[in-house]
């Protein structure tokens, strides 16, 4: 930056900071401003550093950055001059919020922190205008954070839900296709045994042994996977021994069903000429009632996930909702499946049988849940334990989340609660989902949080009182599912 000639009172006079101030008040202002020439592109203020003072933008344009993780910043606004910034942190000596970085090439003016203090305090106008415009800013960059953490979240769960329904989804494609292969074989078998010359008392005696195969198969364990090899490859030396073609395709099939050497035998003779495409055709009908049943279970677990963010988000009901807190739990725990699938991590569930539904906003409450299991299993690293328990306490619902890991640390215990403040890498976290746990129990429930932490783990609880005012029990919707105990 390059300094310029100083600053007179017609330049200050432009910048609305000053609108209050006398051309005497203003001289001060400007015997202590030094202007500078900004290249475009430079950085004129880092985020989380300390402010040099006040900022004064005289010309040009400049854009301000909020971090989003490391190395990396999202744009949150622009400022064009004439206007003044870093006012807010330089008078309260708190660290700046944002990075700043010139658009165009600008002149900016300065006034040193020691300076601006003094006469921020010593002309009222000026002071009253900052302090005014703390709320405000503050607000705007604590509903970005706040945005920026829903957004990751729903990113989160998005991703997750996608993985879980990406299996399902491929097995009934997978399964689909197979049954489609399966049903061509069975449509073609009766001009196959037509062709062969099979009389009608061995066509019935075919579809006797199919379902005794059939019967078979459904009351037949499942084998292990090395007992379930073996029996494949002597299946195998039976079909080559008999004479059939491509055995290795009915193998495994035929031996999952546990049919023996006399069922083959009588196979093979009552299909003669037509053996092969006998076996494809039990083979065949074996495999379709699997595929349906794969189906089946697909199509329930996709059934079940959909029915899960349902419950989680609380769609087609009013905000407020009478609900089962364990609805909640149950579903979140469904919702964050992806975070728990590929680590040791058990969640235990204690739930009472007595508890009553209350009136809650139900998606906020889910928020809730959220941040709790998703910080347990954080501090669980992989491996653990997390126990949900729900009791009634008193007048009030009380849920505890427990984890079994270190605990909180000494240093950070009395500040855990409090907006902005994280324990965890930069990036990985904006330190407002326990703010937010806190706002949405407190504020919007009427309720109470707290935490117990040491070596051996953390819990914390949250009481929800059962007596609602009259006028949410009176817009609560009620939850239409059954209570999940």
């Amino acid at each position: 930056m390059t300094p310029l000639v100083p600053v007179t009172v017609a330049d200050l006079r432009r910048v609305d900071l000053f609108d209050d101030l006398d051309d005497e008040a203003l001289a001060r202002w400007a015997d202590a401003t030094v202007a500078f020439a900004v290249a475009a592109d430079e950085v004129i203020a880092e985020a989380d550093t300390s402010p040099r003072g006040l900022l004064l933008l005289f010309d040009g344009r400049f854009r301000m950055y909020k971090a989003a993780g490391e190395d990396r910043y999202e744009p949150i606004g622009h400022q064009e001059a004439p206007t003044w910034a870093q006012a807010i942190s330089a008078l309260t000596e708190s660290p700046i919020g944002v990075r700043i970085v010139s658009e165009t090439d600008c002149v900016v003016g300065l006034v040193p922190s020691e300076q601006f203090i003094d006469l921020a305090l010593t002309d009222r106008a000026v002071h009253r205008r900052i302090m005014r415009a703390i709320g405000p800013v503050t607000a705007r960059l604590a509903q970005i954070d706040n945005d920026r953490e829903r957004l990751a979240s729903l990113g989160t769960m998005a991703a997750g839900l996608a993985h879980e329904l990406n299996n399902p989804a491929a097995a009934v494609k997978r399964a689909a296709a197979q049954l489609a292969d399966t049903l061509d074989v069975v449509m073609h078998v009766i001009k196959a045994f037509v062709a062969a010359g099979i009389e009608r008392e061995d066509a019935e005696r075919l579809v006797a042994l199919q379902q005794r195969a059939a019967r078979a198969a459904a009351d037949r364990p499942a084998l292990s996977t090395v007992d379930a090899a073996d029996a494949e490859d002597d299946m195998l030396d039976k079909l080559e021994d008999l004479g059939v073609e491509e055995p290795w395709r009915f193998a495994e099939t035929l031996a999952a069903a546990g049919v023996d050497d006399a069922w083959l035998d009588e196979v093979a003779d009552a299909a003669g000429p037509a053996l092969t495409k006998a076996l494809a055709w039990v083979s065949a009908t074996l495999s379709a009632r699997g595929l349906a049943d794969e189906l089946q279970e697909s199509a329930t677990r996709m059934s079940d996930l959909v029915g899960a963010i349902k419950t989680y988000s609380y769609m087609d009901r009013g905000a407020l909702v009478q609900a089962d807190v364990r609805e909640g739990i149950v579903a979140t725990i469904k919702v964050m499946g992806h975070k728990l699938k590929h680590t040791r991590i058990e969640v235990r569930k204690d739930f009472a049988e007595d508890l009553p539904r209350l009136a809650v906003h139900g998606s906020e409450l889910n928020q809730v849940w959220t941040n709790l299991i998703d910080n347990a299993v954080d501090a669980l690293d992989g491996r653990g334990t997390i126990t949900i328990t729900t009791r009634r306490d008193g007048p009030c619902v009380r849920v505890d989340v427990a984890d079994d890991g270190p605990g909180i640390p000494e240093e950070a215990r009395r500040r855990v609660l409090e907006p902005f403040y994280t324990t965890k890498e930069v990036g990985r976290g904006t330190g407002l989902g326990l703010d937010t746990v806190r706002r949405i129990v407190e504020e919007r429930h009427d309720g109470s949080l707290a935490f117990d932490t040491g070596p051996n783990g953390t819990t914390f609880h949250v009481w929800l009182p059962i007596a609602a005012p009259a006028a949410a029990t009176a817009t609560a919707t009620n939850a239409e599912q059954e209570p999940t105990p």
